[in-house]
């Protein structure tokens, strides 16, 4: 089995997955925006940046996602998620802040769970590993 996230996904890291898609869907009214990345926990404390379309070289990319890892809470492993429009098939920028926070996990020593958002499920870039839901409630 390769890297990422695998079925069946544990339930409380299931559970923090949905709420980031629930968060999402319920935070964007729009159609089109530009994406983000977010380090901590769904629904709790978290570091976000809104990405430029033409994102940074790996170098800076890496930097940026080591300097939110390194605030992100104590006591739990933080998830790494990627908010964006679209379908959730891996595009050029899921690949590029992939490498900056597989490179920045490594220099800290600390696992990485990575997923992209859009308003209807998640999808690990490395995995292929995916959740969606036609309509999403709160619980």
């Amino acid at each position: 089995m390769g890297p990422g996230l695998h079925e069946p996904v544990a339930r409380p890291l299931a559970a923090l997955l949905r709420r980031a898609v629930l968060d999402h869907a319920t935070s964007e009214p729009r159609r089109h925006y530009p994406a983000r990345l977010h380090i901590g926990v769904p629904g709790g404390s978290q570091r976000v940046l809104a990405l430029e379309p033409a994102s940074a070289d790996h170098s800076l990319r890496t930097d940026v996602a080591a300097a939110m890892l390194s605030r992100a809470p104590t006591g739990t492993e933080p998830v790494v998620w990627l908010t964006r429009s679209g379908d959730l098939d891996l595009q050029d920028l899921d690949a590029q802040w992939l490498a900056a926070a597989l490179a920045a996990c490594g220099e800290a020593d600390r696992p990485l769970t990575m997923v992209v958002v859009n308003r209807h499920g998640w999808r690990d870039p490395r995995s292929g590993t995916a959740r969606e839901w036609k309509r999403l409630r709160r619980r």
